[in-house]
């Protein structure tokens, strides 16, 4: 298939066929009603580039960096500091499947069961399942935690509690592993599962299994470009480092000595000095980054290609190019690599002094998702700590964007099936799924459809409830299937197509919530809310289930629509801060017999949403509207109102 790459380029970086640029300005997606959402999208519709360009790449929201598990201790949250979806600073790292943890943390040395099968049409499948009770929760209640396996990379770990699964025997009774699998994984053939041997070697080897994608190691080469250079050539024969280079060196990482270094070294010779005396190395957020530098690996005389060199960098998957001021734009198609995916370009701007700054862009393979942080506007840098800790962060959330690019899926599918084939073979007894009575032509009495039992969206259940939504997108103007997530601490919304997480808030974020008809509008931090409709067509009302739910798991209310009169002197008799709390209502006025009150928070003025308006445009929507309705949420008792921001100056 033909690639004419994306038209985005600049002084660092060339067009490129098969490959996909970020040159600074990249918007991250906004799917909420809010100011934000109407300026990214007039600045995406007139991006760099003009006419004739494919869109530009679209981020991953702020506060979606770092949410894998959505279940956590009843003692313990998963939201540390601040959860302003506006704050600026430093970022978890993305896409590390932590819930790749799940059966280390709940299964591993815990009573439960393994069954192993060769299913017909889903390959090899492993399927854990264990019995907890619930604490605390009234009564005797229990869930059952489950690991579903396949050959797909996307493993369905959760819980589902057992009052909630349908039952022949009725309320109350144990549900037998034959009616949860039904429940829960409908399509995997229960006939062909064994139950697994309960050694422990079998448990490792489902360790392995699980935690195969997970690693805190990261290997990344540095190609150093003169002035006056491009060639992956010209790159691989510069001895020596300049001082703009070293410069650089020094601010993100840390000089090592390799002989005797005992951290993790990426291939590098720690014994003989086989392959350079010293290395650049670093740490962030928990994770070991060593670097390939070219000047720091050994040099050949009168040998142009630098095999030493490029035996390392070129098996690795991210590479930077550091380019002095003077070199020429970078392009992929000078590097004869294929297993170099991600290119991070970096230009020093007045090298060596007190003003040195540093122009970031990137050039990954169009196979390769997009990756944060993303790079702001200009992409001017100082240099200093700050940099340091945003290029790491790009570094090694590029190769973890690679390790989802169809090349390493395929690799890692492929493993997976080897470990799930030898579990099946060699990890299983004779033992069946039970299947309860056999049938019989003459039974005893009309056997009765399970009924399922009513929903309870309670805080005894910490994980996520899911449904089917359609969302309706601001920032893009369209609809999105997405499954909205809600556990004790988070809401969350993964676009289906993709499997990314497109909005997310913490549930102390959000300040309520009010319907019309099939939609469900939830207003969350200052009034920006999202707006969804229910896609179940069953005899269940999801619309109710999920208030439900937000009932338990926010201190939101349901919003109150107020119709408000004038005075005769046009007024409406209330005073209303920038962030639509409303601070004073005139006792005995129009607003006051209506209902409103001190500490109310206006959401939506005429059906318009407060979020999208700034403070004059409020104030103006209030004074000339011939008839005023406000969408409010109502105060706590005490006229404090509802927050979803705990920054002073949001």
């Amino acid at each position: 298939d033909e690639d004419y790459g994306d038209g985005q380029q600049n002084e660092l970086l060339e067009n490129c066929p098969f490959f996909r640029n970020e040159i600074g300005g990249e918007e991250e997606r906004e799917v909420s009603l809010t100011r934000m959402a109407s300026s990214t999208t007039s600045s995406s519709s007139s991006g760099a580039g003009g006419a004739g360009q494919q869109r530009r790449a679209i981020h991953r929201p702020a506060l979606a960096y770092g949410v894998s598990v959505l279940e956590c201790g009843a003692n313990d949250t998963l939201w540390k500091g601040y959860t302003c979806p506006y704050q600026k600073g430093p970022r978890p790292i993305e896409q590390i499947d932590n819930g790749a943890l799940y059966y280390r943390q709940y299964f591993f040395g815990q009573e439960h069961q393994n069954w192993f099968g060769m299913d017909e049409h889903l390959g090899p499948v492993a399927i854990s399942i264990k019995r907890e009770k619930l604490n605390p929760a009234p009564g005797d209640q229990y869930l059952y935690r489950l690991i579903v396996r396949t050959s797909e990379l996307l493993t369905l770990r959760g819980s589902v509690i057992e009052d909630s699964i349908p039952n022949a025997r009725g309320a109350g009774k144990h549900a037998n592993t034959k009616e949860i699998l039904e429940y829960v994984a409908p399509e995997v053939q229960i006939g062909c599962l064994r139950l697994a041997v309960g050694t422990p070697q079998c448990e490792q080897q489902l360790l392995k299994l699980d935690e195969q994608g997970l690693t805190n190691k990261y290997k990344v080469g540095i190609l150093y470009c003169r002035a006056g250079q491009s060639s992956e050539e010209d790159m691989y024969n510069n001895e020596e480092a300049g001082p703009a280079f070293n410069e650089f060196l020094d601010t993100i990482g840390r000089r090592v000595r390799l002989k005797g270094f005992e951290h993790y070294k990426a291939g590098l010779d720690n014994k003989t000095d086989s392959t350079g005396t010293h290395s650049l190395y670093a740490t962030h957020q928990d994770c070991e980054i060593m670097f390939h530098v070219s000047t720091m690996l050994p040099f050949t005389p009168n040998n142009r290609q630098q095999l030493l060199r490029k035996r390392h960098i070129g098996n690795d998957i991210v590479t930077i190019v550091f380019q002095e001021p003077g070199a020429l734009p970078f392009t992929p198609k000078n590097i004869r690599s294929q297993f170099q995916h991600v290119f991070v370009i970096v230009r020093a701007v007045n090298p060596c002094s007190e003003h040195t700054q540093y122009r970031v862009a990137v050039s990954r393979s169009k196979d390769v998702p997009v990756f944060g942080p993303p790079v702001r506007a200009g992409s001017h840098y100082p240099r200093g700590k700050q940099f340091g800790e945003f290029l790491l962060s790009k570094v090694i959330n590029a190769e973890n964007a690679a390790h989802r690019s169809v090349k390493f899926a395929m690799m890692a599918i492929r493993t997976r099936q080897e470990y799930l084939k030898d579990l099946a073979t060699n990890y299983s007894t004779a033992q069946v799924v039970e299947t309860g009575q056999r049938f019989s032509i003459f039974p005893s009495k009309k056997r009765e459809r399970p009924t399922k039992p009513r929903f309870s969206g309670d805080l005894s259940q910490r994980g996520a409830f899911c449904w089917q939504v359609v969302l309706h997108d601001s920032g893009q103007s369209t609809q999105v299937d997405c499954f909205l997530g809600i556990s004790a601490e988070t809401f969350v919304l993964i676009e289906e197509c993709t499997r990314q997480i497109i909005f997310v808030t913490p549930c102390r974020a959000i300040l309520g919530w009010s319907t019309s008809q099939n939609a469900l509008r939830v207003y969350y931090h200052q009034g920006e809310c999202v707006t969804l409709n229910m896609r179940d067509t069953g005899d269940r009302d999801e619309q109710l289930e999920v208030i439900e739910r937000l009932r338990a798991v926010t201190n939101g209310c349901g919003a109150l629509e107020l119709s408000l009169r004038r005075n005769p002197m046009g007024q409406l008799g209330f005073h209303v801060q920038p962030d639509g709390v409303v601070t004073q209502v005139e006792i005995s006025g129009q607003a006051w017999a209506a209902g409103l009150r001190q500490g109310y928070r206006l959401v939506e003025i005429c059906k318009v949403a407060v979020a999208t308006l700034s403070h004059d445009q409020m104030v103006d929507l209030l004074k000339t509207s011939a008839q005023v309705t406000v969408t409010v949420i109502e105060s706590f008792a005490d006229f404090t109102p509802r927050r979803g921001c705990t920054l002073q100056n949001c």
